[in-house]
């Protein structure tokens, strides 16, 4: 087995490789037809493989780079360590707000960040440990392996036969075709774990949630950050109230912001890499230290000789259907490779999908799932369901009902000002169609709004239901009071009226 050396090669990303990849690891001797071949080890195929094994199903699970995926890698896990560590640099930059005297200017150890960083990852990497899922009966295989026909693949020197194959194979950063970038050298979500000291100065180009999230980061570490996109704002997902107020941070803590730029080309000199760019038809450039490319995904399709088996694919992924079935019917496909929500929550539950449509010959369908995404910038954005644009395309009528962060009593004690809470509804009802909420706490209150969605419970038992005082989550019961107050019609409080002066 190859053994893999990625820096800094510490006691961290040590133990953390000897989890996901060991050297020693021996490929075991396949024998017999195994009910299903799993190609990837990360979110999506560890999901199928666990539950499929977990059933008395014969498992091979095949991984050629690292097991856990993106997430535990070089996605989720690491991103929101450090993350966590901006937070609180935040907090110390503001301590005198809540009347914390600090001597001294707060300074961020970049290089202890980092270290643990890789700390944090490398515990939680035994979860996801070769071992671990061979231990639960799977035939793990490291290593690349392709399709020879529609029911064998090979990998190495070794031929499994399968009833069903699901390929969760995941994607990886797209590259953008700008003169001189693979020259000038850049890093992705994927190479920016291996800092181990703070660029004086960095631009983030792409400014999704990735982008935002790592320019906020390195802007609180002490970085100079320059943040671009060809789009004219900021998460373009998103509800457009809501990225105005992460935009107006991002530009309050100090980043540059060259929104609806045209990148011309880069070059790298002695004195760092300069982008040449043009912004509202103006020729301008930026001198930085490093590249972060953080603009959009690419599925990781290559090398598995889908071409040649019927499985078609583009350039957002591989084809399937709302069974997750490939255009080849016992072959499926999950996660980031093919589904457009490229979330690990999103990898998880579409591979509870296909465990139950290629096992057991379900017809479960990937259009049921409500799906929740936030974005961890400080403030966060969670959102589940329609946004109002998205309702007007798809010509379904909406009232919305709201309430800002800031008249929350609990947000006031922490000190949030802004942010807010909004829930869409089928106009005329209480059906909840979609939310948006910007708060410190965005990512957990919206649990309560996904799950209402998910079972069809209604804006007005959300309403009628009691909110622990004081939490940030009133929010939410204030959102959903004001639709029992818009019953309040002046025909019913005249009726309300009559009634009450008659029983006096």
């Amino acid at each position: 087995m190859t053994s893999l050396n990625i820096p800094p090669f510490d006691e961290h990303n040590q133990r953390w490789l000897a989890n996901t990849h060991p050297s020693d690891w021996v490929n075991p001797t396949p024998s017999g037809r195994y009910n299903l071949v799993v190609i990837g080890g990360g979110s999506a195929g560890l999901v199928c493989a666990v539950a499929a094994a977990g059933l008395g199903a014969k498992v091979a699970l095949i991984e050629k780079h690292l097991l856990g995926g993106d997430c535990l890698n070089v996605g989720c896990v690491p991103s929101k360590t450090l993350i966590r560590s901006a937070k609180v640099m935040g907090e110390l930059q503001h301590a005198a707000d809540f009347g914390i005297e600090i001597d001294a200017e707060p300074v961020a150890n970049f290089p202890k960040i980092m270290e643990r960083v890789r700390s944090v990852r490398a515990d939680i990497s035994a979860h996801d440990s070769a071992k671990r899922f061979a231990d639960l009966g799977i035939d793990v295989f490291l290593g690349s392996g392709a399709f020879v026909d529609q029911n064998t693949i090979q990998i190495d020197d070794k031929t499994l036969k399968f009833k069903n194959a699901v390929i969760a194979t995941g994607g990886r950063a797209a590259a953008i075709p700008i003169p001189g970038l693979k020259e000038a050298g850049y890093l992705t979500n994927e190479t920016v774990w291996q800092l181990t000291e703070l660029p004086k100065r960095i631009a983030v180009i792409g400014a999704g949630a990735i982008g935002c999230e790592l320019s906020q980061s390195f802007r609180r570490f002490g970085a100079d950050v320059a943040l671009f996109d060809i789009a004219p704002r900021i998460m373009v997902r998103d509800d457009d109230d809501a990225a105005e107020i992460v935009e107006a941070q991002l530009a309050k803590e100090g980043i540059d912001l060259f929104l609806g730029a045209k990148k011309s080309n880069i070059e790298a000199s002695d004195s760092g890499k300069t982008i040449y760019f043009e912004l509202n038809g103006e020729n301008r450039s930026v001198v930085v230290d490093e590249i972060l490319l953080a603009a959009g995904r690419a599925p990781n399709v290559e090398g598995l000789n889908l071409e040649n088996i019927g499985v078609e694919y583009d350039r957002r992924g591989i084809k399937i259907d709302d069974n997750l079935r490939t255009t080849v019917r016992n072959i499926f496909a999950a996660g980031d490779v093919a589904i457009p929500q490229k979330f690990t929550h999103t990898a998880d539950f579409s591979a509870r999908i296909v465990l139950q449509n290629a096992l057991f010959m379900g017809r479960r369908k990937y259009s049921s799932l409500v799906i929740p995404w936030t974005t961890y910038t400080d403030p966060e954005v969670a959102h589940v369901g329609l946004t109002p644009a998205e309702a007007e395309k798809s010509n379904i009528a909406i009232d919305t009902y709201s309430s800002d962060v800031g008249d929350v009593d609990r947000a006031k004690a922490d000190g949030e000002k802004i942010g807010f809470a909004k829930i869409h509804v089928k106009k005329g009802t209480d059906q909840i169609v979609g939310a948006t909420i910007v708060s410190s706490h965005a990512g957990e209150i919206i649990n309560e709004v996904t799950l209402a969605m998910t079972h069809g419970v209604g804006l007005g038992k959300i309403a009628n239901t009691i909110h622990p005082y004081p939490t940030q989550a009133e929010v939410i019961a204030k959102a959903a009071g004001a639709y029992n107050r818009s019953r309040l019609t002046p025909r019913v409080a005249n009726l309300f009226k009559r009634w009450l002066a008659w029983t006096r």
